[in-house]
């Protein structure tokens, strides 16, 4: 994971097969559901409930014995799962437009340093460019 990355997670727990709660420096908790994840072949052990319901955090990742998932991975899928735009979707929309940080900056109307702040999760992605980049349809909390 990118020393880069912001939020850093500070506890994991598992609350029933598939699903992790954890608890971010930011002050945010996701119920987290890995059920698309756990259905790649690296994690048919850890698809055992008794193996599952091992998970911890080992160097700021969530691991079980010799698996292990990014935070920067989990951080994502926890924001859209709970519908809002992850900074995945937010690199993916500039990679997809050919987009550097200063022309996704121009385009956005807000700084370069800001593209750099949504991309790495530093800062939150506020709902209007949500809506500027067509993906408005997510609901707020």
């Amino acid at each position: 994971m990118s020393e880069f990355f912001y939020p850093k997670i500070e506890s994991v727990t598992a609350l029933k097969p598939w699903t992790v709660r954890t608890v971010w420096n930011t002050g945010e908790s996701f119920d987290v559901d890995l059920s698309k994840q756990m259905k790649k072949k690296a994690f048919s052990e850890i698809r055992k409930p008794e193996i599952f319901k091992t998970v911890h955090l080992q160097y700021g990742c969530i691991e079980w014995f010799d698996t292990e998932l990014g935070a920067d991975n989990v951080y994502a899928w926890a924001k859209e799962q709970s519908g809002e735009v992850s900074h995945e979707m937010f690199e993916s929309w500039i990679t997809r437009n050919g987009l550097s940080l200063t022309t996704a900056g121009a385009a956005l109307g807000v700084s370069r340093r800001m593209i750099s702040y949504y991309k790495t999760a530093t800062k939150p992605i506020p709902r209007a460019i949500w809506c500027l980049l067509g993906m408005g349809n997510h609901k707020t909390k």
